[in-house]
């Protein structure tokens, strides 16, 4: 319907287009005929208007060609006044079946009307009652933001009161005195662990009592009667524990450490003293200073007199010296000398007493020494009481430290207080010993063990005995530097006219000059010092003029050589030991083995090296680990030993020359058939390759 209705548009729009082309032509100009009265209104059409745009019209005109139904009725040759009659029929004929179907549905639509009406009355009355709704709606908000409201006052309240309850809690449990603390304090003794506990918790009530006093709490009157008892009680039972553990320190033959250290579990003990009754405080650190300070005293007085009757009966003495001859002759009611004057000059085992074992062996034991007629050098009898010393000290100190509850200057003070009678006691006794000792190479031991002490103590951050060692080094080097001076000055003073018969062997001023200088170099090795090096190439200068004077005493040229040629040698020859000693450390194993091995096989007992192979295995891998860092090592420490660089580099030489000639050997044995077929033997470091490696740490191989 809707698409005829459409073309009969059409189809009378080209009817009325088509009857004013007609009128156009019969009649000509719109206006121009004489019969018209009066002017036809054509509208769009008409083209005498002075609005007619002709652009627009071809544009209209054009726009209803292309018309789809336009186009299908141009196409058949349709005459469009009777088409558009016969659509106007047909719309009348639609018309009149639409208002037949609309009279037979006449009842549904009333039914639909009515439907629609009681769905209408439905929708207001829920209109209604959902605007009734969105009002409660509102009126509930506003309650439910009051709510809230009224939540967070309470909520706030609540945290208040909280924090008021957890203050004051805290404020009542500080001040309030509970029946265990009570009990406690007044009938535990005071080495159970609740007394201990309850004392804390009397100390932490105390110090909450005072803070709150210092506040203006007026609560804290109410308990403050109850603490001041308490606390006066548990003063007096401390005290006296406290003083009766001083002292049982006084008891004969009593070991006071093993109370000393039972005190260490009370210190909180001292610690409560301190923080509520100094007074007490200082008189048990006043009796334990005095106490203690006693007996310090009298175990170290008793010790080094016992000590000393175990010294060797003969000890240098100022005749003594490098330049005295050995048959010089004393007076009458002079004492014996030493049997031979050579073995003051001469180290032998005495250096191992600053080796690392013996530097803290357990100390000598007197009396045990006494029943076995065993005799010690000074030195041994320096570092078996400086060692008691610092051990001593240093627990001491510690314990000082840790139970009195002091550090820094406080510390120190305090530790001087108990040992300063002893440390005293011990430098005037060491300085008593020092004015007729002659014996350098005692004196220079003793150096380097108060050296390896301070070390120690270093270490074990104990730093209130630096002042005593800086004291014991300056009685020991200037009594050093002038033995030394004193030997400097014998040599000088030795005329070669008075020595008798000239003989061309070794002089005994070289022998004992090479074996001394040994000695010192050997201690100084570890912790070098310059001011050794500089005495010792004084006396080196004199006896190298000495030798010349004496050589100087011989007629032929030949004998002057030949004298010269043995004290060279003879100082040569201490120093292969002084070399053999160098490799000692780094390779002392091998340098054993080596000898244990060539003596079974000159024995023909080669046959118990099959033994060793555990041992040679550790020695092979041994020294291919770390021979490097030991030769690198070896030659630092003779470079700082020695301040002549060619002296020096000559040791380093001679060193590394008898370091190969050990590992040639060490491949010789192994080569032995009872070593053979050791599958270590593949890890040998080739010599040639040694030898290039070796060639770095020397200017000439």
């Amino acid at each position: 319907m809707a698409a005829a209705a459409t073309m009969a548009a059409a189809a009378r729009e080209l009817m009325l287009r088509a009857g004013a082309s007609d009128m156009e032509e019969e009649e000509g100009p719109l206006g121009s005929g004489p019969g018209l009265q009066e002017p036809l209104q054509l509208g769009e059409l008409d083209i005498s208007s002075d609005e007619f745009i002709l652009d627009e019209v071809d544009v209209h005109i054009q726009a209803n060609l292309e018309d789809e139904l336009v186009k299908e009725a141009l196409k058949t040759g349709v005459d469009l006044r009777h088409y558009s009659k016969q659509v106007e029929l047909e719309l009348q004929q639609i018309e009149q079946k639409s208002i037949r179907d609309y009279i037979q549905e006449s009842e549904n639509i009333a039914s639909l009307h009515n439907q629609i009406t009681a769905c209408d009355a439905v929708l207001e009355r829920m209109e209604q009652m959902l605007g009734a709704f969105q009002s409660d709606l509102s009126s509930i908000s506003s309650e439910i933001r009051t709510l809230q409201e009224q939540s967070g006052a309470m909520n706030i309240r609540l945290r208040n009161r909280q924090a008021v309850r957890g203050k004051l809690g805290e404020l009542v449990d500080g001040l309030i005195v509970p029946s265990a603390l009570i009990t406690a304090i007044l009938e535990a003794p005071v080495t159970e662990p609740r007394f201990l506990e309850q004392l804390q918790e009397l100390d932490a009530k105390a110090a909450a009592v005072r803070e709150q006093e210092a506040r203006g709490t007026a609560a804290c009157a109410d308990v403050r009667g109850i603490l001041d008892r308490l606390r006066v009680k548990a003063v007096t039972k401390i005290r006296e524990f406290i003083l009766q553990k001083i002292y049982s320190f006084r008891k004969p033959m009593t070991n006071y450490q093993i109370p000393q250290t039972a005190l260490l579990k009370y210190r909180f003990f001292y610690q409560f003293l301190l923080g509520n009754e100094r007074a007490t405080a200082k008189e048990i650190r006043d009796e334990y200073v005095e106490t203690l300070s006693k007996i310090y005293l009298s175990y170290y007085r008793s010790y080094l007199g016992r000590l000393m009757k175990v010294q060797y009966e003969e000890v240098a003495e100022k005749d003594d010296l490098m330049g005295v001859e050995d048959t010089a002759k004393k007076g009458f009611f002079s004492k014996p000398s030493l049997r031979s004057r050579n073995t003051i000059f001469t180290l032998g085992t005495r250096g191992s007493v600053i080796s690392p074992t013996e530097l803290e062996a357990p100390i000598l034991v007197p009396h045990t020494a006494q029943r076995g007629e065993q005799r010690y050098p000074f030195e041994a009898l320096f570092r078996s009481q400086h060692y008691a010393l610092l051990d001593n000290s240093c627990r001491e100190y510690l314990f000082i430290c840790e139970f009195f509850v002091v550090s820094g200057s406080a510390a120190h003070d305090l530790f001087h207080a108990v040992m300063g009678r002893t440390l005293s006691m011990t430098l005037k006794h060491l300085e008593s010993y020092l004015t007729d000792c002659y014996d350098a190479i005692a004196v220079f031991l003793c150096i380097h063990i108060v050296l390896r002490f301070r070390n120690i103590a270093a270490k074990r951050d104990v730093p209130a005995l630096d002042r005593y060692w800086e004291q014991v080094l300056a009685l020991l080097w200037p009594r050093f530097e002038l033995i030394l001076e004193m030997n400097v000055q014998s040599v000088r003073s030795t005329d070669p006219q008075r020595l008798g018969g000239l003989d061309t062997r070794p002089h005994y001023i070289t022998r004992r000059y090479a074996e001394f200088s040994s000695a010192l170099v050997s201690i100084n090795q570890t912790i070098p010092n310059e001011r050794t090096m500089q005495l010792l190439g004084q006396l080196q200068v004199e006896v190298e003029n000495f030798v010349l004077r004496v050589a100087a005493e011989f007629s032929s040229r030949k004998e002057q050589l030949v004298f010269l040629i043995n004290n060279y040698d003879m100082m040569l020859g201490v120093l292969m030991e002084f070399i053999e000693e160098l490799l000692s450390p780094p390779f002392g194993g091998l340098v054993a083995f080596v000898k244990e091995a060539e003596a079974l096989i000159e024995r023909g007992q080669a046959e118990r090296l099959r033994g060793e192979e555990a041992r040679v295995t550790q020695l092979i891998r041994g020294f291919g680990s770390s021979w490097k860092s030991s030769v690198e090592s070896l030659s630092q420490d003779v470079m700082r030993s020695f301040t002549n660089f060619r002296n020096g580099t000559s040791i380093i030489q001679g060193a590394l020359t008898q370091l190969i000639q050990l590992y040639h050997r060490f491949h010789r044995v192994l080569s032995q058939p009872q070593l053979r077929a050791l599958p270590a033997r593949a890890e040998l470091i080739n010599i040639h390759h040694l030898m290039v490696e070796l060639k770095k740490h020397k200017p000439n191989f």
